[in-house]
């Protein structure tokens, strides 16, 4: 079985628990795994066929999501398990608090997944309060990070993930995702450590490995990733022993991040776009 050395955690990205048990075999371990509803219908369809006409009422598709949840909780109980509230561009903060509520009580091990809006971090400012723990979701900028920072204070580490989409800024706008995660991490250096860096939308097993070597706090990614990397002995390669992207690079900023979480620059396009991208996923299941 491989021996992993580095401090970043390995999240699963997906909600097929035959997928979870399949790497816990072959790893020795996985610390959490992250659900949505793309990757809950991915599952669904899988395990019932492409072809079958999946349509439920919403009451009967929510507890179908929270026992998914529930059965993934068992097989890592001391990790994290994200759980995304339903969110569109008109869902509020107080709408997006309810679900939140909710869901967090389904497991002990819960981080709810909000979206980096100005909604979704005005539900986290009050969450966090509660003791809800969050994860913040499509995030594609530094001065988005910024205001989860700000917005999240007096959190304790364990508390908070930001989930950069370093393969989504990769493959849409040509430019090098790693770069996000790198000043994420950089930034935060100069605050209380309350935020955790989590990679997300990984696209092949050079981007997971490269999360570890620039030292996020954890990862997620899809299967066939962590299982080629893990028949590979869970590398951990040096930073420079990767080649030049000739992707563009993103510059650092300068950020206070003492500021009022609404005065910095919150607004993603490509924020807009996976929260439609999600909606459509689950609305897609619902009997009209």
């Amino acid at each position: 079985m491989p021996s992993y050395t580095s401090h970043t955690r390995i999240f699963l990205d997906g909600s097929d628990t035959n997928e979870t048990k399949q790497l816990l075999e072959q790893l020795g371990f996985l610390h959490g795994q992250t659900t949505n509803p793309s990757n809950f219908v991915s599952a669904l369809k899988k395990e019932r066929g492409e072809q079958s006409e999946l349509k439920f009422e919403r009451d009967e598709l929510l507890a179908m999501y929270k026992q998914r949840v529930q059965e993934i909780s068992k097989l890592i109980p001391d990790g994290s398990v994200s759980i995304e509230v339903y969110a569109d561009p008109q869902t509020t903060a107080v709408q997006m608090m309810a679900q939140a509520r909710e869901m967090f009580s389904w497991i002990s091990n819960a981080h709810i997944k909000l979206p980096t809006t100005t909604e979704g971090l005005t539900a986290a400012e009050y969450l966090i309060h509660d003791g809800v723990r969050v994860n913040m979701t499509l995030c594609f900028s530094q001065a988005q990070g910024a205001a989860v920072y700000a917005a999240t204070k007096g959190a304790k580490r364990g508390d908070v993930f930001i989930s950069p989409f370093i393969g989504r800024l990769s493959k849409e706008m040509s430019v090098d995702g790693m770069d996000l995660v790198k000043n994420l991490l950089h930034m935060y250096k100069g605050g209380d450590g309350h935020v955790e860096v989590l990679a997300a939308s990984i696209h092949g097993v050079e981007q997971l490995e490269q999360s570890i070597s620039v030292g996020s706090d954890i990862l997620t990614s899809y299967y066939g990733a962590i299982a080629e990397w893990g028949n590979a002995n869970t590398p951990v390669p040096p930073v420079d022993s990767f080649s030049a992207s000739d992707l563009k690079s993103i510059a650092y900023e300068e950020i206070d991040l003492n500021k009022n979480w609404k005065s910095y620059t919150i607004h993603h396009k490509m924020t807009d776009e996976g929260l439609i991208k999600f909606a459509n996923a689950w609305n897609g299941l619902i009997k009209t």
